[in-house]
């Protein structure tokens, strides 16, 4: 934890963590103007600020290489305190030098639940009395119940304090939903929209095992309203699910997306070497 840090009130969300990623151009005219020792240097400094910042508690940050001209490279950071997530980002644009990395591209979101989860009394009602035919307290009730109940439980946990994965190719993209005349996401209930939403989420599920993501909440945060990351063993899983979820009524009608960013995921030893440093 930096010392500016550790001066500061801290501010933690009553739930979730803070999520910056960050995207950079590399600027190989300068670099190449610095000499070994001082390039020696300059990636020691930022293996130390990694190694620092994934020591510290409630922190992960996870490093990329952009495929496409877009950005050089990228940095995903998770953390619970404002104050650390702000004083890591400006720690990781100059910590090659004041000049060597560029952002081209950053979004700020929060890790959420999101308001379309299940509830228990929707899932007993629903599930256990209408489609399964339990009696209300039954043993068999009480035990599918309790055992809906437990799943709900490391769901949200996963939502809101997620492990990222080492999978290797990574996608970000923010979205938002549509205000236009014709559909306007906001003036539909709010069961609508859950409907909507459960149906959405059937056809992600078909992708279990296959694609790992994780969606966060940017709404009076930064320019969109929902920031969408993917990670995936193979470039076309992130293109099957993109392109088949595109056809559901809620992408149809109601999403508007922002770029796309593909990146693999590499130790900062091949990092290094793939962008040029």
């Amino acid at each position: 934890m930096t010392q500016e840090a550790l001066n500061s009130d801290p501010i933690v969300p009553n739930e979730g963590w803070h999520v910056i990623h960050l995207f950079y151009q590399i600027d190989h005219g300068q670099w190449s103007v610095l000499s070994d020792d001082e390039k020696l240097k300059a990636k020691t400094n930022l293996t130390k600020l990694i190694h620092d910042i994934r020591t510290s508690l409630n922190t992960q940050i996870l490093s990329f290489s952009i495929v496409t001209p877009k950005a050089d490279i990228g940095f995903m950071l998770l953390t619970d305190d404002l104050h650390l997530a702000n004083s890591f980002e400006k720690q990781l644009t100059l910590a090659l030098g004041p000049d060597i990395l560029t952002p081209s591209f950053s979004y700020l979101s929060m890790t959420e639940t999101g308001e379309y989860m299940t509830t228990s009394e929707e899932y007993a009602q629903k599930n256990l009395i209408g489609e399964r035919g339990m009696t209300k307290d039954s043993d068999e009730y009480n035990t599918s119940l309790e055992e809906f109940q437990k799943h709900i439980e490391k769901y949200t946990k996963d939502k809101l304090y997620p492990s990222m994965p080492d999978w290797p190719v990574f996608c970000f993209y923010s979205m938002a939903k549509r205000r236009g005349e014709v559909y306007n996401w906001y003036k539909l209930d709010h069961s609508k929209r859950k409907e909507l939403m459960v149906e959405h989420g059937k056809v992600g599920r078909r992708w279990a095992g296959k694609i790992r993501q994780l969606i966060t909440g940017s709404v009076g945060l930064d320019d969109s309203e929902w920031g969408v990351t993917l990670f995936a063993k193979n470039s076309f899983e992130i293109k099957s699910i993109v392109y088949q979820m595109r056809f559901d009524e809620v992408s149809v009608k109601y999403g508007e997306f922002g770029d796309f960013y593909i990146g693999l995921q590499l130790p900062l030893d091949q990092l290094f070497r793939r962008v040029g440093l």
